[in-house]
């Protein structure tokens, strides 16, 4: 079978879908990946025999002529490759990628809604009359597809609930899968040490876990707190400004965008997430699970489908520094606490969350 993946990134095709992509060419199929960039495609030719296609577009750009130009390329890309099978993700990617290939005669086409992103969140004219259009053009495009591939049900009964596709064709997966044998599980460090990965943008909580890890330095001057990711342009990016105070005071190490987070994993003991982003399923948190971390993450769509709150983690309010610091204190001072919650996440994610596990759930929805 001649299967194309229609990617927002280079990267997430690596990092996210590597190990389905091994999973389609282990199974004879011919796989060709479709990105805008090219900043992966050693790492891509790594999982084998794979197809790289570039094809551009401005991710944050709402512009009706560049995105119309993105779907007149895509539509004669999928006439000339012929694909049996498409398999897209990201906003993007499924609205544009579903309608060129009902265009081009693709027979399946699998999209996947990996969360809803600042679209779906916050009010004002403008985001309301975004969020309506893209809904819009949800609902158009979804009609192609064979079924709809969800990685929470909030995004999934909103959906539903919205009639932006039909109940039947909507199907739900334990997120993307988290490779158990890149992301294994390490001995935990003695010190309490905090990492966040994550984009540097508002919604992602970076500013409250930077005034937690303040409140937190306070009385336990021992403890460390590490921020992994890189700065945005788009709306709602966080700026170096912002963040400086606690960099230069000691309170934060900032490292940056990085390649491979998973030395940042054994460097730590609990794992932070503070988002209110309209996530899927945060794969830094299945990574973290994976390496056997505790989890502090927000009572949010996707972040609660892998953290079960006193088990593995703690789930705090979305904007609430406050409680995010009483949490991060809890398990400062309890060692015990934070081995007992990273062995319990370690067996969830063997559980539920491995790339096994998962790609077993994707053939089955696929029949590739």
């Amino acid at each position: 079978m001649k299967i194309a993946i229609l990617s927002p990134k280079s990267k997430t095709v690596y990092n996210f879908r590597g190990e389905l992509v091994r999973d389609m060419l282990s199974r004879g199929n011919e796989v060709t990946v479709i990105v805008p960039d090219t900043l992966f495609s050693r790492e891509i030719k790594t999982l084998g025999n794979v197809n790289i296609i570039t094809l551009p577009f401005v991710k944050d750009n709402m512009s009706l002529k560049g995105d119309h130009r993105y779907y007149s390329e895509l539509k004669k890309l999928l006439f000339q490759i012929k694909p049996d099978m498409l398999f897209c993700y990201t906003a993007k990617p499924v609205i544009y990628g579903c309608l060129a290939a009902g265009k081009a005669g693709v027979k399946k086409i699998y999209p996947m809604i990996t969360g809803l992103g600042r679209v779906y969140s916050g009010g004002g004219i403008k985001r309301k009359a975004l969020r309506n259009l893209v809904s819009r053009l949800y609902k158009v495009s979804l009609k192609n597809a064979d079924k709809v591939i969800f990685q929470n049900d909030d995004d999934k009964n909103q959906f539903i609930r919205e009639k932006t596709v039909l109940p039947g064709k909507c199907v739900k997966v334990d997120g993307s899968g988290v490779d158990m044998t890149r992301f294994e599980k390490f001995p935990l460090p003695p010190d309490p040490v905090f990492l966040m990965v994550g984009r540097i943008i508002a919604e992602k909580g970076v500013i409250e876990y930077c005034k937690a890890a303040r409140t937190v330095k306070l009385t336990h001057p021992e403890a460390k707190f590490i921020l992994v990711g890189g700065f945005d342009s788009s709306l709602g990016a966080v700026s170096p400004q912002e963040i400086k105070s606690y960099i230069d005071d000691g309170t934060v190490e900032y490292a940056g965008e990085v390649k491979d987070p998973t030395e940042f994993y054994k460097k730590c003991s609990v794992f932070v997430l503070p988002t209110y982003y309209y996530e899927g399923l945060p794969r830094t948190i299945l990574e973290a699970m994976s390496t056997g971390r505790a989890v502090i993450t927000t009572d949010w769509r996707g972040c609660r489908e892998a953290v079960t709150n006193n088990v593995n983690g703690f789930l705090v309010k979305p904007k609430d520094a406050a409680e995010l610091a009483k949490k991060m204190l809890t398990l400062a001072e309890n060692a015990e606490l934070r081995a007992q919650m990273g062995e319990n996440s370690y067996c969830i994610c063997k559980e539920k969350y491995s790339t096994e596990k998962v790609n077993a759930r994707m053939r089955e929805i696929m029949g590739y």
